[in-house]
């Protein structure tokens, strides 16, 4: 059965990517199954820290990205929103190009919190960061984004 609310249409989703950090970095929404939500994003020098491997700030970045998007899709926009209440992350193998790809799953889908788990992966398959983050989930007119 699938967590979504919301319709799973990759160009919307990425869409909603327009004018922010997702699409400088050129972080983009490449594959959605029933409970799992799949990105990818380039190592270069836009991700790239000053030894020339992939920046952990950047795998965060990733993370966020997927896990607040998977949030979002549980939820009617109308009615509540999803928003990053802490995120942690542990880089275990450095990447110096290509891309890598993210996988978000939910670890606990509450009325008022949310837990994801994002596993960042290289191209041959090896894990090099393993991220969880907490959503809040909150009322959209408490937002201020109505």
């Amino acid at each position: 059965m699938s967590l979504w609310k919301q319709p799973a249409d990759l160009a919307r989703i990425n869409a909603w990517s327009a004018n922010t950090m997702m699409e400088t970095l050129d972080i983009r929404v490449t594959a959605i199954g029933d409970d799992w939500l799949q990105g990818t994003m380039p190592v270069d020098h836009r991700t790239h820290q000053p030894y020339g491997l992939l920046h952990g700030g950047a795998s965060v970045v990733l993370a966020e990205t997927l896990g607040s998007t998977a949030a979002m899709l549980t939820l009617d926009p109308e009615k509540e929103l999803a928003v990053g209440l802490d995120i942690n992350a542990n880089h275990l193998r450095g990447v110096r190009s290509g891309t890598v790809t993210g996988t978000a799953r939910a670890l606990h889908v509450g009325r008022t919190t949310q837990v994801w788990e994002i596993r960042i992966e290289s191209e041959d398959g090896a894990l090099v960061c393993i991220s969880r983050i907490t959503m809040a989930v909150i009322a959209a007119r408490t937002a201020g984004l109505r």
